[in-house]
């Protein structure tokens, strides 16, 4: 796992702790301090711990005009012992909430198992964002997490989304493809 390295081509476009207004603003990093462990496994030291041992992150990008986070995971996110979600929400999104973004764009194809937990957290969220006409997306989640997701009664906070190369897009061309995906669900169903 130390060699999963966050996305880092968008680096000359945002960094999370030059950013005032971001939860790991000031943060320094270390290249070779191999600190941080899920279970007993080292990751890179360019993950963001919040509070969970087992589920890390990192801000890949914000932007502030448009109101959208996506926000890059690793680990297991674990409701029922951990209780991640009351961490990544007081920690991490409320903080951005407080600065505008209501649209969360979660690229989790490194979370390799979810464990659920309290909804309270995720509707107090929800409702957050909702008023904002906000959404979350859940962003090539692999198979097995994402049967662990759909067996929760929290999938309704979620949009599940494939884009296998995402790597290839600037962060606006994902928001925007995003945001045209769900347009397009909300007309159907509505």
């Amino acid at each position: 796992m130390h060699d999963i390295e966050p996305f880092f081509n968008w680096r000359h476009l945002y960094t999370s702790e030059e950013d005032e207004n971001s939860p790991f603003f000031g943060r320094e990093y270390s290249e070779f301090e191999f600190s941080h462990t899920i279970y007993n496994y080292y990751i890179h030291p360019q993950w963001d711990h919040f509070g969970s041992h087992t589920l890390y992150l990192k801000l890949l990008f914000v932007d502030y005009d448009l109101n959208f986070a996506i926000i890059e995971m690793i680990g297991e996110w674990n409701d029922a012992v951990e209780s991640d979600i009351i961490a990544l929400k007081r920690d991490v999104l409320d903080l951005l909430i407080e600065k505008g973004i209501y649209h969360f764009i979660f690229i989790t194809e490194n979370v390799l198992n979810f464990h659920n937990g309290d909804e309270d957290y995720y509707d107090e969220l929800y409702e957050n964002i909702g008023e904002h006409h906000g959404w979350m997306v859940l962003l090539n989640t692999p198979i097995p997490t994402l049967h662990d997701f759909h067996e929760s009664r929290i999938k309704s906070y979620f949009h599940f989304m494939e884009m296998p190369d995402w790597r290839t897009f600037q962060p606006v061309d994902i928001f925007q493809f995003i945001s045209n995906k769900i347009l397009k669900i909300e007309n159907q169903d509505g």
